[in-house]
């Protein structure tokens, strides 16, 4: 099982699969490598890099205060630097899109390419919201049968999705301990939220303006209560030659297999190779 250890001792669980064009897989925010498991067998010509951020995962949970998407970034590049690949492209779902964009206002030599994943430089509040209702709480279903059928109730921007799907999924969100459903993160990631919640709002579209002249990418789900229309909008207009994707009945996140994601996803690869 592969591991490397940061720059501040901590060990990261990372996977590398496949040849061709490297790709670094970033996750959401709760989330880990597992999250491109669904797109993954489609990826042809890549060679597929997962990173389990730190306190996700099988890697180190070593507390809120490093928890952060600057180092989480650090760390992105580090395990870069361990493989020995100069530069990769980067999809990004969510959270993972945010640090995409800090690489590219301050690692853009190392990146070919981005794409991302129901995320732009404006986060609405209502999804922020929800995922604040959810951050850091242990789920109260017992069993990963209970988690499955309360999904499409709970999700209700998604419809269309078959309930093997939904089984798959909380098999990655949550652990069956002896006493129920676990998270397979650090609860303390709420911790780090908050604390950068407290901080006033950085205005990110000068991150997305940094990805200027990079092969470009963004995927949204139709429903998405985090990526707006308008932000999306915008989106397309600073950058007229990005590859734009709604994919239908899905929210905050489509799962990267359905079709018009991966139309989206092999021309923005094409665009590289």
């Amino acid at each position: 099982m592969p591991y490397f250890t940061s720059s501040d001792d901590v060990r990261l669980h990372y996977t590398d699969e496949g040849e061709g064009l490297p790709v670094l897989a970033l996750s959401g925010l709760t989330r880990n490598g597992r999250d491109f498991d669904y797109v993954a067998p489609h990826l042809e010509n890549t060679r597929l890099i997962r990173l389990d951020y730190r306190g996700r995962g099988k890697s180190d949970w070593p507390g809120p205060d490093t928890y952060t998407i600057p180092v989480e970034a650090r760390d992105a590049v580090e395990l870069l630097d361990h493989l020995g690949i100069a530069r990769a492209a980067i999809l990004g779902t969510s959270r993972g899109g945010l640090i995409a964009m800090g690489l590219g206002a301050g690692a853009r030599d190392r990146l070919l390419g981005v794409a991302l994943n129901d995320i732009g430089p404006d986060l609405a509040t209502g999804g922020l919201k929800a995922i604040m209702g959810y951050l850091g709480n242990r789920p109260s279903w017992k069993t990963h049968e209970e988690a499955a059928a309360a999904r499409p109730e709970l999700m209700a921007g998604f419809a269309n999705v078959p309930a093997e799907r939904w089984r798959a999924e909380v098999e990655k969100l949550y652990i069956q301990a002896e006493d129920g459903l676990d998270l397979t993160y650090d609860a303390r990631l709420r911790d780090a939220v908050l604390a950068t919640g407290a901080q006033p709002a950085p205005d990110l579209w000068p991150f997305f303006d940094a990805l200027d002249g990079l092969p470009l990418a963004t995927i949204r789900g139709a429903n998405s209560d985090l990526l707006t229309p308008a932000t999306f909008a915008e989106m397309q207009r600073r950058r007229p030659d990005m590859i734009a994707a709604e994919v239908p009945d899905r929210a905050h996140i489509p799962f990267l297999d359905e079709p018009e994601a991966l139309a989206a996803l092999r021309e923005w690869l094409e665009s590289m190779q």
